[in-house]
């Protein structure tokens, strides 16, 4: 697919609330990617779990302000803030990044959840964010590869409750979607990115397999949407674009 987006993937990302990017990365940089994370002692220093609330336990690393290093290279790449700004109709900034560390045998569950779920306490007044999920693993039904409701973002913010450590959709809503909207289960190659609505419902499995899956998730805010009140995550902060 390309990158920026067609008319069509841009209207196939509307109506279905995500987008699946296959190659968006070459080989050679998603290697460059997954060895420096995984030989990344601070990155691990600064990881911390959440209990899934099915006795498993989620690991991720989270940062504002992307930064010169390779995790900031792959946020700030005109490949992915480009797009951004199209799906946005706005200038994107960057709201967060995360790298979940979703590790062989004991990886943790992500409960059915939206973005703005979380986001909506953040002071940001519209569902205009877009999150890029970057698979630096190969993202498996095994390896617990994320879960999405194929236009579900249509639905809008659904009320959400605390599951473990993590909050979750409204259950009721969830099990109602999914009677009428398609479930979808996105396998990843590495390299593949996946652009999705803040308000798409999505979650994943536990990684019961012998194969780790880690992905950097990127979340990115429209400039005209920056929170009225300040949060853990930053107002709009220009964002420097590299090739």
């Amino acid at each position: 697919m390309t990158l920026p987006l067609t008319a069509e993937q841009l209207a196939q990302y509307e109506n279905d609330g995500y987008l699946h990017v296959k190659g968006c990365f070459t080989t050679p940089e998603i290697d460059l990617l997954r060895r420096a994370a995984k030989e990344d002692r601070t990155l691990d220093q600064n990881s911390f779990g959440k209990d899934d609330g099915e006795g498993g336990n989620v690991r991720l690393a989270l940062w504002n302000h992307p930064g010169d290093g390779i995790y900031g290279m792959f946020a700030r790449c005109r490949r992915i803030v480009d797009t951004a700004d199209q799906i946005l109709g706005d200038e994107a900034y960057h709201y967060h990044s995360k790298m979940v560390m979703k590790d062989a045998l004991v990886g943790g569950a992500w409960a059915w959840h939206q973005d703005y779920g979380y986001w909506y306490q953040n002071g940001v007044l519209t569902p205009n964010l877009v999150s890029v999920m970057i698979a630096v693993d190969k993202s498996t039904v095994e390896n617990g590869c994320l879960q999405v409701i194929k236009g579900s973002h249509k639905m809008g913010r659904v009320t959400h409750v605390t599951t473990g450590e993590q909050a979750g959709a409204d259950m009721e809503r969830v099990d109602a979607a999914l009677d009428c909207m398609e479930l979808v289960y996105c396998e990843m190659e590495p390299g593949d990115a996946l652009f999705f609505h803040s308000n798409l419902l999505h979650r994943s499995d536990q990684n019961k397999s012998e194969f780790p899956r880690w992905t950097q998730i990127c979340c990115y805010n429209a400039r005209s949407n920056s929170p009225y009140k300040e949060s853990h995550h930053p107002s709009y902060t220009p964002l420097q674009k590299v090739d």
